[in-house]
This record gives structure tokens, C-alpha cells and sequence, in this order.
């Protein structure tokens, strides 16, 4: 077994680098979730958790991970047989479908190339085509962590409004939350879904959703099954500081050290940290000779960068060598991506020299790997880094 020295270098779209404080934080001893300590916890942590997500509504959270906010953002608002559209975006806009045809919901997929997010003019289009209003909901993820592609919510919105629509409206936000600028309220968002182990610096374990009114109240009469995942008797429990069963308290012990952090960055702070390592990262790609996944200029996540490798080489055998050579993981290709691309993430933890190691490490992987790029004296990154 080769030893390894210094940190491994986790540039996966998450889990994230989990922060050093976050780590001590979760470190303290379990207390009782029914005793006055939790409570006091409880009732700091859920309001510092509704302003990232930007809502004066509740949160809801879950012991799981993102798939099971997904479930819950399904079941308490839908009956069976109800339309959902739903776009084509990636491969985890492909599993929220197929969740949803699971669940017994009637799933209309907008087909997507994978290089674009949700098309609000196509949305535009299927709604004038339903005055009926089958549609009960419009999924969409906006990071699409499988590609790199960010969907324009506002966008989305605006056409729902401009059709009168009633059509409630579930965002995932799983790799865009604390990364990437969001507003559950004033993007009119009826169920954000989200998870702890991307933006939110956290290992993988909690999931949430922050629910609008209009949400609470598809709840009430929504008839697909749902006991677990039900919103109800959380949000009843969480007014006395409590939760319906056992949490998971020490991953909530780092939430709220989490959520400190990003307060202390300030949020608008945290959104211009990524999007300028985002950019380099995308300006240090095309200077390799290589091509970007997404394919819109609006549309460029600030979380991480899908990077398209010529036909004839193995996004995989890359990361294999990036892997062995310089201890650093990058994200593979999922689905139709598989073998076509990797990923780099840039999201969470991370500051200006991760980044400059990072890219380091994946030019000089590609160079390995026998990848053709262009002469290293055109690399613009050590630049920007001293401009940014």
C-alpha cells in the first residue's frame, strides 16, 4: 500500500472538503433530542437554516440524503396520476423522473441534449397548450451536478406567472445551495429540495426542504402515501424545538457551525468567491484546447466545471491517473456522460490555491493521460489568480 502524504485533494461536486471547525463541531457528545439543550439548539438552527435558502417559511429536515428530499418534495404535494413536467437537464433530472413515474405520478419529460438547462420558452409552450392546468408541478434542477449546467429559476417562473398557471413549482438545489445566488421566496419557488454535503460543508447525511404556503397547502389535500417523508408532524414537532423521531444531532451540531461560517463569508461574499473560480476554471479549460460541457454562456455553473474530452480519449483513464499520480479525485461522467467527461468542483471549502492546485493537477493528469492540449505558456490561470 502507497503512503500517502499531505491532504487529499476531494475536487468531486460533493461531497465537499468538510472545514476543519465543522469537523471539531461534530465532534461533541450526544445529548438527549428530548431535553432542553436540543431544544435550544433546534430553535438557533432553523432560522440561520431559512436564511440561506433565502424563506420566512419553514424548512423541512430529513436524517437522509438529497433522494430522499426529493421523495418528500414529491409525496406531500402530489396525488397519484398527477402530470408532472419535468426537463431533461442530466442525469439526476433522469432519476427525479424516474422517482416520479415510480411513485405512480403521469411524468411529461421535455427532452434535453444535456448541455442546456430547463428551456423557459419550451415551458412557455406546454403551458398554453394545458388550460386545463393537468400539470400539477414543474420539476426542475437548478445545478445540474452531472453536467455543469445552471437552470435560469427566474426564468421558469416568470413563465409559469405569464400563463397563470397554478402549476406548483419544486427546484433541487442539492449542488447550488450556498454556492450558487438563490431565493427560495422571491424566485416564488414552492419546494426547494437541497442536501447537506455540497455548499453546505457538511458530510452527507441531511436533506431538506423549505416549503411555501401554497405547498402547505397541496399538502392538505394531496393523497400520495407518505409517512416517513410527511411534513406534517416535523414542522409540528420543530415549533417546540423538537423533531417527530431521533435526529441526527451531531451532523446538526455542524450544520449550525456550517451556517456560522457562511454568515461570517456573508452570502454575496460566498456566490462572487465561486463564480470567480468557476470562470477561471472554465478560461483555464478552453486555454488547454478543451471544451466546456455547457453549452450557454448564461448558463455556466459556479459550482463546478464538466469538462468534454475528445472522442478518441478516456475521460475515465484521466481520473485514474490524476488519482494514482496526485492523490486528487475529479468526478466522473454518469450516465450518457460516462467515459465522455470529468468534473471539476470548485464548490464549499475551497479557496485560491486549492484551485491553482487543483488545475496543476488536471493539466498535468491530461498531459499523462496523452490528451492534446495546447502549449502550457497559453494557460491564463496563474494570471487570473493574481487579479482576482
Amino acid at each position: 500500500m502507497t503512503l500517502r502524504t499531505g491532504r487529499h485533494f476531494l475536487q468531486i461536486p460533493g461531497p465537499t472538503n468538510v472545514p476543519d471547525s465543522v469537523l471539531r463541531a461534530m465532534a461533541a457528545p450526544v445529548i438527549d433530542h428530548r431535553g432542553p439543550e436540543f431544544q435550544k439548539l433546534t430553535n438557533r438552527l432553523l432560522p440561520a437554516l431559512a436564511t440561506v435558502f433565502r424563506t420566512r417559511g419553514p424548512v423541512v429536515v430529513f436524517p437522509a440524503s438529497g433522494t430522499g428530499a426529493w421523495e418528500a418534495a414529491l409525496v406531500n404535494t402530489l396525488s397519484p396520476g398527477d402530470r408532472v413536467l419535468c426537463f431533461e437537464t442530466g442525469h439526476f433530472a433522469t432519476l427525479w423522473r424516474t422517482m416520479a413515474e415510480a411513485l405512480g405520478l403521469d411524468v411529461d419529460f421535455v427532452p434535453g441534449d444535456w448541455r442546456r438547462g430547463a428551456d423557459p420558452e419550451v415551458l412557455a409552450a406546454r403551458l398554453a397548450a394545458d388550460p386545463a392546468h393537468r400539470i400539477k408541478a414543474v420539476c426542475v434542477v437548478h445545478n445540474e451536478t452531472s453536467t455543469g449546467v445552471t437552470s435560469r429559476v427566474p426564468e421558469i417562473r416568470a413563465a409559469l406567472d405569464a400563463a397563470d398557471h397554478p402549476a406548483l413549482l419544486l427546484v433541487d438545489t442539492i449542488s447550488s445551495l450556498a454556492s450558487i445566488d438563490y431565493h427560495h421566496d422571491a424566485w416564488g419557488v414552492d419546494v426547494t429540495v437541497a442536501g447537506s454535503q455540497k455548499g453546505l460543508m457538511l458530510p452527507p447525511g441531511l436533506s431538506f426542504n423549505a416549503v411555501s404556503d401554497k405547498a402547505l397547502e397541496a399538502a392538505a389535500a394531496a393523497r400520495l402515501p407518505r409517512s416517513y417523508w410527511d411534513w406534517r408532524p416535523v414542522i409540528e414537532a420543530n415549533r417546540n424545538g423538537f423533531f417527530p423521531y431521533t435526529p441526527a444531532t451531531n451532523l446538526l451540531y455542524g450544520l449550525e457551525e456550517a451556517l456560522r461560517l457562511l454568515a461570517a463569508e456573508g452570502l454575496p461574499a460566498v456566490f462572487a468567491r465561486h463564480s470567480r473560480h468557476a470562470a477561471i476554471t472554465r478560461a483555464a479549460v478552453r486555454a488547454w484546447g478543451l471544451e466546456v460541457l455547457c453549452a450557454d454562456e448564461r448558463e455556466h455553473s459556479s459550482s463546478l466545471t464538466a469538462v468534454l474530452l475528445p472522442e478518441e480519449h478516456d475521460a475515465d483513464k484521466v481520473r485514474e491517473i490524476v488519482l494514482e499520480r496526485f492523490d486528487m479525485s475529479l468526478g466522473s461522467g454518469l450516465g450518457r456522460l460516462a467515459g465522455k467527461v470529468f468534473r471539476i468542483g470548485h464548490l464549499g471549502c475551497f479557496n485560491d490555491l486549492m484551485l491553482a492546485g487543483t488545475l496543476a493537477g488536471v493539466r498535468a493528469g491530461l498531459e499523462l493521460a496523452g490528451v492534446p492540449l495546447a502549449p502550457a505558456g497559453e494557460d491564463p490561470t496563474p494570471e487570473l489568480l493574481r487579479t482576482a
